[in-house]
């Protein structure tokens, strides 16, 4: 029995003898090409250097807040002010986590022989860093008989990660401060449709009257009512803060003792269907 054999075939393919040439010289275009960028940027670090990254440094006298220490230092000046010359035992238990090798006992303080004081209220009004590792606060303090005091207190950051007195405190007066600044000149309100949403939101505000205020409110605004509920008594300016979409307020407005004071508030608005919407007031409506 015979079998048949199967002739072996050939296919011809035709191309264009181009394909053919830029195929075989097309590795040596790339590599010349990345020859060219190469030099190029050579060149340009040579003419124009990268420059280094500049880290922002503090600016000297505005150090980054400390809480700690702050309460660290209220905390001494509290304790600190606070004394009955009758227990004079109970100052120095008070004041005995603040003192040690640094210190005299009692932080230096020599009680009276009569009399007593105590603190109503202390806080952190100014902060300096005179080293890394170390603050000095200026703390205010109330006191029920010296009135209000100033006590500047240095704290730092023992090796151990604790806070200690870094000295002994300091009587000073009060920061420096001036007279109150005049408010830039700023362009009026001159829409009489605005004035009577902004004079009836805040009339509304003021009194705290949530669900009459929510009728001027723009979709999605949030509003906290203040707790002292006030009578407004009227609307002095009206004025469009800078940038856009802002308006500031200046009134008059009373409580229920017949005190009256005169405000200043912030109120975010927008035109929506020809109509104005308040969409923040004294508060940031981004946030």
């Amino acid at each position: 029995m015979s079998r048949e054999r199967t002739a072996p075939t050939v296919t011809l393919t035709s191309r264009a003898l181009w394909r053919l040439r830029l195929a075989r010289a097309l590795p040596r275009y790339l590599l010349c090409a990345a020859s060219v960028a190469g030099l190029a940027a050579s060149a340009r670090f040579a003419v124009v250097p990268p420059r280094p990254v500049e880290l922002l440094a503090a600016r000297p006298g505005s150090p980054q807040r400390d809480q700690a220490a702050e309460a660290y230092a209220a905390l001494f000046v509290r304790r600190y002010l606070t004394w009955n010359a009758a227990e004079p035992q109970a100052s120095t238990t008070a004041l005995e986590p603040f003192v040690g090798g640094g210190v005299e006992p009692d932080a230096g303080l020599v009680l009276p022989a009569s009399g007593e004081q105590h603190v109503e209220w202390a806080e952190v009004v100014q902060a300096r860093e005179p080293t890394p590792s170390e603050h000095v606060y200026t703390v205010a303090a109330q006191t029920s008989s010296s009135g209000l005091l100033y006590v500047t207190v240095s704290v730092a950051w023992s090796s151990d990660g604790g806070l200690a007195l870094a000295g002994y405190p300091a009587v000073v007066g009060a920061p420096a401060a001036g007279p109150a600044q005049a408010a830039a000149r700023l362009r009026e309100v001159s829409d009489p449709e605005l004035e009577t949403v902004v004079e009836r939101a805040l009339r509304n505000y003021l009194a705290g009257s949530s669900s009459e205020l929510a009728a001027d409110l723009a979709p999605g605004a949030r509003v906290s009512l203040p707790n002292l509920g006030l009578n407004l008594v009227s609307v002095q300016r009206l004025d469009w803060a800078p940038g856009a979409g802002a308006v500031l307020a200046t009134v008059q407005a009373e409580d229920g003792r017949g005190v009256r004071y005169t405000l200043a508030y912030e109120l975010d608005v927008l035109s929506s269907q020809g109509r104005w919407e308040i969409s923040a007031v004294q508060t940031d409506a981004d946030a």
